[in-house]
Protein backbone atom coordinates (compact mmCIF):
# COMPACT_ATOMS: atom_id res chain seq x y z
CA UNK A 1 0.00 0.00 0.00
CA UNK A 2 1.21 3.73 -0.65
CA UNK A 3 2.04 6.01 2.01
CA UNK A 4 0.68 8.51 3.70
CA UNK A 5 -1.22 10.14 1.51
CA UNK A 6 -2.44 14.11 1.12
CA UNK A 7 -5.23 14.97 -1.14
CA UNK A 8 -7.48 18.03 -1.53
CA UNK A 9 -10.75 18.97 -3.34
CA UNK A 10 -12.25 22.52 -4.21
CA UNK A 11 -15.91 23.00 -3.84
CA UNK A 12 -18.84 24.19 -5.58
CA UNK A 13 -19.22 27.75 -4.46
CA UNK A 14 -20.58 31.18 -4.82
CA UNK A 15 -17.45 33.76 -5.64
CA UNK A 16 -17.60 35.26 -3.10
CA UNK A 17 -17.58 32.42 -0.52
CA UNK A 18 -13.88 31.99 0.88
CA UNK A 19 -12.31 28.47 -0.14
CA UNK A 20 -11.63 25.82 2.16
CA UNK A 21 -9.02 25.03 3.54
CA UNK A 22 -7.53 22.02 1.66
CA UNK A 23 -7.72 18.80 3.58
CA UNK A 24 -4.35 16.45 4.62
CA UNK A 25 -5.95 12.49 3.60
CA UNK A 26 -4.07 10.32 6.33
CA UNK A 27 -3.48 6.58 5.58
CA UNK A 28 -2.73 4.33 2.80
CA UNK A 29 -4.30 2.74 -0.20
CA UNK A 30 -2.88 0.08 -2.75
CA UNK A 31 -2.50 0.87 -6.08
CA UNK A 32 -5.42 1.16 -8.22
CA UNK A 33 -7.46 2.16 -5.44
CA UNK A 34 -6.70 5.66 -5.32
CA UNK A 35 -9.83 7.58 -6.85
CA UNK A 36 -11.67 6.39 -3.35
CA UNK A 37 -8.87 8.78 -1.62
CA UNK A 38 -9.95 11.15 -4.01
CA UNK A 39 -13.35 11.05 -3.27
CA UNK A 40 -12.56 11.08 0.41
CA UNK A 41 -10.74 13.99 0.10
CA UNK A 42 -13.90 15.81 -1.48
CA UNK A 43 -16.11 14.77 1.07
CA UNK A 44 -14.67 17.09 2.92
CA UNK A 45 -14.02 20.10 0.26
CA UNK A 46 -17.69 19.59 -1.38
CA UNK A 47 -20.01 17.07 1.27
CA UNK A 48 -19.13 18.71 4.69
CA UNK A 49 -17.43 16.03 6.36
CA UNK A 50 -15.61 17.54 9.59
CA UNK A 51 -13.85 14.18 10.86
CA UNK A 52 -14.12 10.91 8.78
CA UNK A 53 -12.48 7.67 8.31
CA UNK A 54 -12.84 4.76 5.90
CA UNK A 55 -11.03 1.52 5.21
CA UNK A 56 -11.55 -1.26 2.52
CA UNK A 57 -10.81 -4.57 2.48
CA UNK A 58 -10.59 -6.95 -0.50
CA UNK A 59 -10.06 -10.97 0.12
CA UNK A 60 -9.28 -10.39 3.86
CA UNK A 61 -6.51 -7.76 3.18
CA UNK A 62 -6.95 -4.23 3.70
CA UNK A 63 -6.24 -2.01 0.41
CA UNK A 64 -7.90 1.40 1.59
CA UNK A 65 -7.97 2.53 5.28
CA UNK A 66 -7.83 6.46 5.40
CA UNK A 67 -8.71 9.63 7.77
CA UNK A 68 -8.80 13.35 8.04
CA UNK A 69 -10.39 16.04 9.73
CA UNK A 70 -10.87 16.63 13.40
CA UNK A 71 -11.65 13.77 15.97
CA UNK A 72 -14.66 15.81 17.32
CA UNK A 73 -17.15 17.71 15.15
CA UNK A 74 -16.89 20.78 17.43
CA UNK A 75 -13.40 20.98 18.19
CA UNK A 76 -9.58 21.50 16.34
CA UNK A 77 -7.96 18.58 17.56
CA UNK A 78 -7.21 16.16 14.69
CA UNK A 79 -8.65 12.88 14.10
CA UNK A 80 -5.76 10.01 14.39
CA UNK A 81 -5.67 6.55 13.76
CA UNK A 82 -7.62 4.63 15.73
CA UNK A 83 -10.24 7.13 16.39
CA UNK A 84 -13.76 5.65 16.85
CA UNK A 85 -17.18 7.54 16.80
CA UNK A 86 -20.52 6.37 18.01
CA UNK A 87 -21.81 4.43 14.59
CA UNK A 88 -25.93 4.21 15.42
CA UNK A 89 -27.95 1.84 13.16
CA UNK A 90 -24.54 0.36 11.45
CA UNK A 91 -24.72 -1.48 14.96
CA UNK A 92 -27.54 -3.26 13.75
CA UNK A 93 -25.76 -4.96 11.53
CA UNK A 94 -23.24 -6.27 14.04
CA UNK A 95 -26.29 -7.48 16.59
CA UNK A 96 -27.51 -9.34 13.72
CA UNK A 97 -24.65 -11.17 13.18
CA UNK A 98 -24.50 -12.23 16.92
CA UNK A 99 -27.66 -13.73 16.74
CA UNK A 100 -27.11 -15.10 13.33
CA UNK A 101 -23.89 -16.72 14.94
CA UNK A 102 -26.26 -18.42 17.56
CA UNK A 103 -28.07 -19.76 15.14
CA UNK A 104 -25.04 -21.21 13.10
CA UNK A 105 -23.86 -22.77 16.62
CA UNK A 106 -27.61 -24.46 16.83
CA UNK A 107 -28.51 -22.26 20.40
CA UNK A 108 -31.25 -20.44 18.34
CA UNK A 109 -34.16 -21.13 16.15
CA UNK A 110 -34.88 -19.25 13.95
CA UNK A 111 -38.43 -20.40 12.83
CA UNK A 112 -38.85 -20.37 16.48
CA UNK A 113 -41.26 -18.43 18.56
CA UNK A 114 -39.66 -15.57 20.36
CA UNK A 115 -41.65 -16.78 23.44
CA UNK A 116 -39.59 -20.03 23.24
CA UNK A 117 -36.56 -18.36 24.73
CA UNK A 118 -38.52 -15.57 26.55
CA UNK A 119 -41.88 -16.02 27.85
CA UNK A 120 -43.12 -13.16 28.51
CA UNK A 121 -42.85 -12.04 24.74
CA UNK A 122 -45.84 -13.70 24.34
CA UNK A 123 -48.26 -11.05 25.72
CA UNK A 124 -50.71 -8.77 23.68
CA UNK A 125 -50.98 -11.52 20.81
CA UNK A 126 -47.56 -11.86 20.23
CA UNK A 127 -47.09 -15.34 21.17
CA UNK A 128 -47.21 -16.44 17.39
CA UNK A 129 -44.07 -13.92 16.54
CA UNK A 130 -41.08 -15.72 15.38
CA UNK A 131 -37.18 -15.07 15.76
CA UNK A 132 -36.85 -14.62 12.07
CA UNK A 133 -39.77 -11.38 12.02
CA UNK A 134 -37.61 -10.49 14.91
CA UNK A 135 -34.51 -10.28 12.96
CA UNK A 136 -36.15 -8.52 9.93
CA UNK A 137 -38.19 -5.86 11.61
CA UNK A 138 -41.50 -7.42 10.79
CA UNK A 139 -42.66 -8.14 14.56
CA UNK A 140 -45.00 -5.20 14.62
CA UNK A 141 -43.19 -3.57 17.38
CA UNK A 142 -41.57 -0.51 16.35
CA UNK A 143 -43.14 1.88 18.93
CA UNK A 144 -43.40 1.87 22.38
CA UNK A 145 -47.04 3.50 23.75
CA UNK A 146 -44.86 4.99 26.32
CA UNK A 147 -41.55 6.34 25.47
CA UNK A 148 -38.92 5.82 27.77
CA UNK A 149 -35.86 8.21 28.94
CA UNK A 150 -32.44 8.23 28.56
CA UNK A 151 -32.12 6.57 31.77
CA UNK A 152 -34.72 3.76 31.23
CA UNK A 153 -33.71 3.05 27.86
CA UNK A 154 -30.07 2.37 28.63
CA UNK A 155 -31.81 -0.61 31.67
CA UNK A 156 -31.76 -3.61 29.69
CA UNK A 157 -34.75 -4.73 32.18
CA UNK A 158 -36.44 -1.93 31.75
CA UNK A 159 -36.68 -1.92 27.74
CA UNK A 160 -36.73 -5.34 27.33
CA UNK A 161 -40.34 -5.41 29.72
CA UNK A 162 -41.39 -2.50 27.69
CA UNK A 163 -41.38 -4.44 24.47
CA UNK A 164 -42.80 -7.57 25.62
CA UNK A 165 -45.97 -5.54 26.64
CA UNK A 166 -46.05 -3.56 24.07
CA UNK A 167 -49.38 -4.59 21.60
CA UNK A 168 -47.94 -5.07 17.86
CA UNK A 169 -49.15 -2.38 15.34
CA UNK A 170 -49.70 -4.73 13.05
CA UNK A 171 -49.77 -8.66 12.57
CA UNK A 172 -46.25 -9.72 13.35
CA UNK A 173 -45.18 -11.47 10.00
CA UNK A 174 -47.30 -10.10 7.90
CA UNK A 175 -45.85 -6.31 6.81
CA UNK A 176 -42.41 -4.44 7.97
CA UNK A 177 -41.33 -1.37 9.16
CA UNK A 178 -38.02 -0.25 10.84
CA UNK A 179 -38.01 -0.75 14.40
CA UNK A 180 -35.77 2.07 15.13
CA UNK A 181 -34.80 2.20 18.85
CA UNK A 182 -36.95 -1.27 19.90
CA UNK A 183 -34.29 -3.43 18.17
CA UNK A 184 -31.89 -2.64 20.65
CA UNK A 185 -34.24 -4.73 23.58
CA UNK A 186 -35.28 -7.03 21.10
CA UNK A 187 -32.00 -8.40 20.21
CA UNK A 188 -30.38 -7.46 23.56
CA UNK A 189 -32.88 -9.79 25.43
CA UNK A 190 -33.35 -12.42 23.22
CA UNK A 191 -29.39 -12.65 23.81
CA UNK A 192 -29.53 -12.70 27.18
CA UNK A 193 -32.19 -15.26 27.37
CA UNK A 194 -30.14 -17.57 25.15
CA UNK A 195 -26.89 -17.11 26.45
CA UNK A 196 -26.99 -15.58 30.22
CA UNK A 197 -25.16 -12.37 29.06
CA UNK A 198 -25.86 -9.15 27.72
CA UNK A 199 -25.47 -8.82 23.83
CA UNK A 200 -22.56 -6.26 24.31
CA UNK A 201 -20.39 -8.94 26.40
CA UNK A 202 -21.00 -11.84 23.76
CA UNK A 203 -20.04 -9.44 20.68
CA UNK A 204 -17.16 -8.86 22.67
CA UNK A 205 -16.41 -12.36 23.43
CA UNK A 206 -16.98 -13.86 19.87
CA UNK A 207 -16.77 -10.81 17.39
CA UNK A 208 -14.53 -8.15 18.22
CA UNK A 209 -12.10 -10.11 20.90
CA UNK A 210 -11.32 -12.89 18.46
CA UNK A 211 -10.84 -10.47 15.56
CA UNK A 212 -8.73 -8.47 17.64
CA UNK A 213 -11.03 -5.09 16.53
CA UNK A 214 -12.04 -1.66 18.61
CA UNK A 215 -15.65 -2.67 18.42
CA UNK A 216 -17.79 -1.94 20.82
CA UNK A 217 -21.56 -2.31 22.43
CA UNK A 218 -21.30 -0.78 25.50
CA UNK A 219 -17.60 0.71 26.19
CA UNK A 220 -15.58 0.24 28.84
CA UNK A 221 -14.59 3.11 30.86
CA UNK A 222 -10.68 2.39 30.16
CA UNK A 223 -11.29 3.46 26.17
CA UNK A 224 -13.48 6.44 26.63
CA UNK A 225 -10.73 8.76 25.40
CA UNK A 226 -10.98 6.85 22.17
CA UNK A 227 -14.49 8.03 21.21
CA UNK A 228 -14.61 11.29 19.18
CA UNK A 229 -17.66 13.77 19.78
CA UNK A 230 -20.34 13.98 16.89
CA UNK A 231 -22.71 16.07 16.22
CA UNK A 232 -25.39 17.92 13.46
CA UNK A 233 -23.97 19.79 10.69
CA UNK A 234 -25.90 21.26 7.49
CA UNK A 235 -25.35 19.33 4.16
CA UNK A 236 -23.70 21.98 1.80
CA UNK A 237 -25.88 23.27 -0.82
CA UNK A 238 -24.76 22.57 -4.67
CA UNK A 239 -25.74 24.75 -7.11
CA UNK A 240 -27.61 26.64 -5.10
CA UNK A 241 -29.95 24.03 -4.47
CA UNK A 242 -30.02 21.51 -1.24
CA UNK A 243 -31.08 18.03 -1.75
CA UNK A 244 -33.79 17.32 0.31
CA UNK A 245 -36.47 14.18 0.97
CA UNK A 246 -39.92 13.54 -1.22
CA UNK A 247 -43.10 14.91 0.52
CA UNK A 248 -43.86 11.80 2.06
CA UNK A 249 -40.90 11.41 3.97
CA UNK A 250 -40.78 14.75 5.06
CA UNK A 251 -44.63 14.65 6.41
CA UNK A 252 -44.05 11.62 7.77
CA UNK A 253 -40.45 12.82 10.46
CA UNK A 254 -43.01 16.24 10.77
CA UNK A 255 -45.92 13.77 12.29
CA UNK A 256 -45.62 13.28 15.73
CA UNK A 257 -48.51 10.68 15.48
CA UNK A 258 -47.22 8.62 12.80
CA UNK A 259 -45.29 5.30 13.09
CA UNK A 260 -41.94 7.06 11.89
CA UNK A 261 -41.70 9.83 14.46
CA UNK A 262 -42.82 7.41 17.43
CA UNK A 263 -40.61 4.85 16.39
CA UNK A 264 -37.35 7.30 16.51
CA UNK A 265 -38.76 9.08 19.59
CA UNK A 266 -39.52 5.66 21.81
CA UNK A 267 -36.81 7.16 23.51
CA UNK A 268 -37.75 10.35 25.36
CA UNK A 269 -35.94 13.29 25.13
CA UNK A 270 -33.08 12.05 22.83
CA UNK A 271 -29.86 10.72 24.81
CA UNK A 272 -26.94 12.95 24.80
CA UNK A 273 -24.95 11.02 22.46
CA UNK A 274 -21.26 12.16 23.78
CA UNK A 275 -22.06 11.18 27.06
CA UNK A 276 -20.04 8.69 29.10
CA UNK A 277 -23.38 7.05 30.42
CA UNK A 278 -24.23 6.81 26.46
CA UNK A 279 -21.27 5.02 25.85
CA UNK A 280 -21.41 2.92 28.61
CA UNK A 281 -24.91 1.55 27.89
CA UNK A 282 -25.52 -1.16 25.35
CA UNK A 283 -28.08 -0.08 22.91
CA UNK A 284 -27.51 -3.10 20.50
CA UNK A 285 -29.50 -1.47 17.37
CA UNK A 286 -27.84 2.26 18.10
CA UNK A 287 -24.92 2.85 20.16
CA UNK A 288 -22.18 1.19 18.88
CA UNK A 289 -19.02 2.12 18.72
CA UNK A 290 -16.19 1.51 16.45
CA UNK A 291 -13.57 2.49 13.98
CA UNK A 292 -14.07 2.53 10.52
CA UNK A 293 -10.98 -0.32 10.35
CA UNK A 294 -13.37 -2.47 12.70
CA UNK A 295 -16.46 -2.20 10.64
CA UNK A 296 -14.74 -3.23 7.76
CA UNK A 297 -12.59 -5.92 9.19
CA UNK A 298 -15.97 -7.17 11.23
CA UNK A 299 -17.34 -7.20 7.46
CA UNK A 300 -14.76 -9.01 5.64
CA UNK A 301 -14.91 -11.71 8.31
CA UNK A 302 -18.15 -12.85 7.52
CA UNK A 303 -17.30 -13.42 4.11
CA UNK A 304 -13.89 -14.61 3.95
CA UNK A 305 -10.84 -15.57 6.19
CA UNK A 306 -9.05 -12.14 7.24
CA UNK A 307 -5.41 -11.97 7.99
CA UNK A 308 -4.80 -13.17 11.18
CA UNK A 309 -8.58 -13.30 12.26
CA UNK A 310 -10.86 -16.27 12.22
CA UNK A 311 -14.01 -16.57 9.68
CA UNK A 312 -16.96 -16.04 11.43
CA UNK A 313 -19.67 -17.39 9.12
CA UNK A 314 -19.87 -20.95 7.52
CA UNK A 315 -21.40 -20.92 4.20
CA UNK A 316 -24.49 -21.67 4.79
CA UNK A 317 -25.23 -19.13 7.35
CA UNK A 318 -23.54 -16.21 4.59
CA UNK A 319 -26.06 -17.40 1.90
CA UNK A 320 -29.00 -16.86 5.02
CA UNK A 321 -27.91 -13.39 5.85
CA UNK A 322 -28.81 -12.52 2.54
CA UNK A 323 -31.82 -14.00 1.59
CA UNK A 324 -35.18 -11.47 1.65
CA UNK A 325 -37.25 -11.74 4.89
CA UNK A 326 -38.59 -8.42 3.96
CA UNK A 327 -39.19 -6.25 0.85
CA UNK A 328 -41.39 -3.24 -0.05
CA UNK A 329 -43.37 -0.63 1.50
CA UNK A 330 -41.73 0.36 4.99
CA UNK A 331 -44.31 1.15 7.48
CA UNK A 332 -41.68 3.38 9.23
CA UNK A 333 -39.03 4.69 6.76
CA UNK A 334 -41.79 5.49 4.04
CA UNK A 335 -39.30 4.15 1.20
CA UNK A 336 -39.27 0.77 -0.04
CA UNK A 337 -36.69 -1.27 2.08
CA UNK A 338 -35.73 -4.63 2.04
CA UNK A 339 -33.47 -6.54 4.74
CA UNK A 340 -32.45 -9.83 5.73
CA UNK A 341 -32.65 -11.69 8.81
CA UNK A 342 -31.11 -8.50 10.61
CA UNK A 343 -28.87 -7.60 7.84
CA UNK A 344 -30.35 -4.69 5.23
CA UNK A 345 -29.92 -5.62 2.03
CA UNK A 346 -28.83 -3.88 -1.41
CA UNK A 347 -31.24 -1.66 -2.63
CA UNK A 348 -32.77 1.67 -4.27
CA UNK A 349 -33.23 3.26 -0.28
CA UNK A 350 -30.08 1.91 0.90
CA UNK A 351 -27.26 1.54 -1.84
CA UNK A 352 -24.39 -0.87 -0.87
CA UNK A 353 -21.69 -1.84 -3.85
CA UNK A 354 -23.67 -4.88 -5.52
CA UNK A 355 -27.50 -6.67 -5.63
CA UNK A 356 -25.39 -9.46 -3.24
CA UNK A 357 -24.12 -6.59 -0.30
CA UNK A 358 -25.38 -6.97 2.68
CA UNK A 359 -24.88 -4.83 5.81
CA UNK A 360 -26.29 -1.42 7.21
CA UNK A 361 -26.05 2.35 7.04
CA UNK A 362 -26.82 4.73 10.45
CA UNK A 363 -28.51 7.61 10.90
CA UNK A 364 -26.27 10.36 9.81
CA UNK A 365 -23.82 9.05 7.72
CA UNK A 366 -21.64 5.95 8.81
CA UNK A 367 -21.64 2.51 6.61
CA UNK A 368 -20.78 -0.74 7.12
CA UNK A 369 -21.06 -3.81 4.62
CA UNK A 370 -19.40 -6.58 2.64
CA UNK A 371 -20.11 -7.87 -0.43
CA UNK A 372 -19.31 -11.62 -1.12
CA UNK A 373 -19.27 -11.76 -5.22
CA UNK A 374 -16.31 -8.77 -5.18
CA UNK A 375 -14.64 -10.18 -1.68
CA UNK A 376 -14.94 -6.15 -0.76
CA UNK A 377 -15.80 -5.13 2.75
CA UNK A 378 -16.53 -1.55 3.62
CA UNK A 379 -16.53 0.95 6.67
CA UNK A 380 -17.31 4.34 6.69
CA UNK A 381 -18.01 6.46 9.90
CA UNK A 382 -17.61 10.08 10.81
CA UNK A 383 -19.05 12.75 13.04
CA UNK A 384 -20.73 15.37 11.53
CA UNK A 385 -24.22 13.98 11.61
CA UNK A 386 -26.34 15.03 8.41
CA UNK A 387 -30.23 14.28 7.79
CA UNK A 388 -29.96 10.85 6.52
CA UNK A 389 -30.79 7.27 7.53
CA UNK A 390 -30.04 4.89 4.92
CA UNK A 391 -28.17 6.91 1.90
CA UNK A 392 -25.92 9.22 3.04
CA UNK A 393 -23.94 11.48 0.05
CA UNK A 394 -20.49 11.10 1.70
CA UNK A 395 -20.70 7.52 1.84
CA UNK A 396 -22.19 7.04 -1.46
CA UNK A 397 -19.46 8.90 -3.32
CA UNK A 398 -17.09 6.35 -1.61
CA UNK A 399 -19.14 3.59 -2.35
CA UNK A 400 -19.59 4.59 -5.86
CA UNK A 401 -15.62 5.52 -6.21
CA UNK A 402 -14.85 1.80 -4.57
CA UNK A 403 -17.72 0.10 -7.60
CA UNK A 404 -15.36 2.33 -10.10
CA UNK A 405 -12.16 0.61 -9.08
CA UNK A 406 -13.44 -2.86 -9.07
CA UNK A 407 -15.09 -2.10 -13.19
CA UNK A 408 -11.63 -0.60 -13.75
Amino acid sequence: MNDTAEATGHPARDEQDPAPEPVAVHGTVAPGYEPVRDAFARNFAQLGDRGAAVTVHRHGSPVVDLWAGTRDHDSPAPWERGTAQVVHSVTKGVSAAALLLLHQRGRLDLDAPVSTYWPEYAAEGKDRTLVRHLLAHRAGVPVLDRPLTPDEAAHPGTGAAAVAAQAPVWEPGTEHGYHAQTYSWLTGELVRRVTGISLGRYVAEEIAGPLGIDLWIGLPPERKDRVGRSGAVSAPERGGLRLRPRRNVQDAYADPASLTRRAFDAIDPPADENSPAYHAAELPGANGIATAYALSRFYASLIGPVEQGPRLFAPATLALARTVESEGADRVLVVPTRFGPGFMLHGAASPLLAEGSFGHPGRGGSLGFADPESGVAFGYVTNGLQKTVTNDPRAQALVRAVRGVLKG
